[in-house]
């Protein structure tokens, strides 16, 4: 058993004149502290697989299990409050509320977990100064770099101390600079906290650094390797 154990996964898209198999019978299990990289060609099913994991989409058939619950029987209430407390997500497109500031984007998902202020504000000016933007805690997105976006990003993410990280293309918009420097900081937090990322990517750069290459095409893993450090 896994942190998540995803046991005969289908989704299939059935609103279209021809039904898509977008994910066709995957069985995997993730560990506690990987650092996973799952590849595939655009529409090879990774970013629906990634999806369903995060409670993002539903399962047509099989079995999502995260700490011995199967999420896919969860209600929407549900599902919100598992998405809340246990997952955090960083996006291709960053995702951040242009209206907050860095610190208070990062802090909202604390609020809505009912911290205190005191507590939210502490959390996030700690996280912001960990991505090494400590000086842009008042800056709102559009005053950041798409680079220090994404370390927003990342640091929301961590925000709530999720069990694992889920990373649909992160670093598609960021330059080869801040490409390294956004990996080096998860890649840090990864072995300091121990805390589970799983990546959907393209970029040769993020499997590079990926302890486990998980290869998806048509809805199926052709390829599971581990590699060592």
């Amino acid at each position: 058993m896994g942190i998540i154990d995803v046991k005969n996964l289908h989704k299939v898209y059935s609103d279209t004149k021809i039904p898509v198999k977008a994910v066709n019978g995957i069985n995997l299990s993730f560990q506690e502290g990987e650092f996973t990289s799952i590849v595939g060609p655009s529409g090879s099913g990774k970013t629906t697989f990634l999806n369903m994991i995060g409670g993002l989409d539903t399962p047509t058939d099989g079995e999502i299990i995260i700490d011995g619950k199967n999420i896919s029987q969860l209600n929407s209430r549900q599902l919100i409050d598992y998405r809340l407390n246990h997952i955090g997500f960083v996006f291709q497109s960053y995702n951040l509320i242009p209206v907050l500031t860095a610190i208070e984007n990062v802090a909202f998902i604390l609020q809505l977990q009912g911290k205190s202020k005191k507590e939210r504000n502490k959390r996030a000016k700690e996280l912001i100064d960990a991505v090494g933007i400590g000086e842009k805690l008042h800056n709102r997105p559009g005053d950041l770099s798409g680079g220090q976006q994404q370390r927003v990003s990342v640091a929301r993410a961590l925000a709530s101390k999720p069990q694992f990280i889920l990373a649909d293309e992160p670093t598609a918009n960021l330059d080869s600079k801040s490409t390294n420097d956004l990996l080096d900081i998860m890649l840090k937090m990864n072995k300091e906290s121990n805390i589970t990322f799983i990546f959907s990517t393209h970029d040769q750069r993020v499997m590079d650094k990926a302890r486990r290459i998980i290869t998806i095409d048509d809805g199926v893993v052709v390829k599971d390797e581990r590699i060592d450090d």
